[in-house]
């Protein structure tokens, strides 16, 4: 979804304008990313739920906070006053939830079905690089 949204966005915004705005475009195509992931938080919360481990109180409310962490973010990037704080901000918090992933791949949970019945270790693989991917996203396109 980031690079689809990116490049209709690129696309779009040179059509439009005789301009290739790469740095709006990866700012759209992240807040789009953020919106699509920040829903999953509200449409899946169970399954997100089983992603943190046993120690972390308040699971369900966190899994919540974090989805509308997420809309903030989207939104804050694509304004220029509070890109920059919101850049690092999201970089903090795709550190800081990372954990969760490798959590759950280990767990085999599977998100939507609020099971331990997912993909496993196997997730890692594309989950590990598309982390630095969105981390390199937010430093070339937010900071």
């Amino acid at each position: 979804m980031l690079l689809a949204v990116f490049f209709i966005a690129l696309i779009t915004n040179y059509i439009i304008y005789a301009n290739w705005n790469f740095a709006f475009s990866g700012r759209l195509a992240l807040a789009v990313m953020l919106l699509f992931t920040a829903f999953g938080h509200f449409k899946f919360p169970e399954g997100m739920v089983l992603m943190m481990p046993d120690f972390i109180p308040a699971k369900k409310a966190l899994v919540y906070i974090t989805g509308v962490m997420e809309i903030v973010f989207a939104i804050a990037i694509m304004i220029p006053k509070t890109r920059y704080g919101a850049g690092i901000g999201l970089l903090i918090f795709l550190i800081l939830i990372f954990p969760a992933n490798i959590h759950a791949s280990f767990n085999t949970v599977n998100i939507e079905e609020a099971n331990y019945n997912g993909p496993g270790l196997r997730y890692l693989w594309f989950r590990i690089p598309f982390q630095l991917l969105l981390l390199l996203w937010v430093c070339l396109f937010c900071l």
